[in-house]
């Protein structure tokens, strides 16, 4: 075996595999976020169905997804791995201190996943799944290039025939899948609203202890960047990211 294979076939390299892997998906998130605000604007749908559109067609972004989905995988099967192991190790669990939440999260991890791992599985069958091969519905916008007025007209099967965006006598159309529309849908179901909520909580816990950790693990939490990593990992990944994400759900669930 090689020195690389040993390397990440030991505990310590799951746990550097773990945490590369996880920033990954934290970048992602940060992206993931921005482009689903276009839900927010008022345009239809037009918007978030562009972007829909250039996420799962744009080839370089298509690579990234399957890294993407290859990462969660990996995340997941290495946690559950490591958790066992520690089990094993320590059948006699730490002492728990109450009060303190981030040791809490720390504690809960695994059940965090879990929790994470489910959603994901929910939310992909609703909207991705259902965008490459489920029932989404279609849509037409005509957008006057002069008055800036979109006109829109939603489309029966045998009317679309794949997406185009063209301009025609001073006017652009696009024929698009309206996953806005699904998603709208979704999001007026209380349990699906609930089940977001829940998810983005345990997001919330999950990337207070993570987020910190993966620095910990590679070795970058110098005293220097300690307070920015702190920052990044409490109010942007912690709050900022799953309050942005919750609201989506909350917006058209009172809308």
């Amino acid at each position: 075996m090689s020195n690389f294979s040993k390397t990440f076939s030991s505990t310590l390299g799951k746990k550097l595999i773990m945490c590369l892997t996880g920033l990954f998906l934290c970048s992602f998130l940060i992206i993931h976020l921005i482009g689903n605000f276009q839900l927010f604007k008022d345009d239809a749908g037009l918007a978030f169905n562009e972007y829909a559109y250039f996420m799962t067609n744009f080839a370089p972004i298509k690579v990234v997804s399957y890294l993407l989905y290859l990462s969660i995988l990996v995340h997941t099967i290495w946690a559950i791995i490591l958790t066992q192991k520690n089990k094993a190790a320590r059948p006699v669990p730490y002492a728990k201190k109450a009060g303190n939440g981030s040791i809490w999260s720390s504690r809960n991890m695994g059940i965090l996943g879990t929790m994470i791992f489910i959603f994901i599985v929910v939310h992909m069958s609703n909207f991705w799944y259902n965008y490459h091969w489920g029932t989404t519905p279609y849509i037409e916008y005509r957008t006057d290039l002069n008055t800036g007025i979109t006109q829109v007209k939603e489309l029966t099967e045998a009317e679309f025939t794949g997406h185009v965006s063209y301009v025609e006598d001073g006017v652009q159309i696009i024929k698009a899948k309206d996953l806005y529309k699904a998603v709208a849908f979704s999001f007026q179901q209380l349990w699906i609203v609930a089940l977001y909520i829940v998810a983005m909580a345990a997001l919330a816990f999950h990337l207070l202890h993570g987020f910190q950790s993966a620095f910990q693990t590679l070795g970058w939490n110098h005293s220097k960047y300690r307070p920015l990593i702190n920052f990044l990992g409490v109010w942007v990944f912690s709050v900022l990211v799953p309050i942005g994400f919750a609201a989506m759900p909350l917006y058209f669930f009172f809308k």
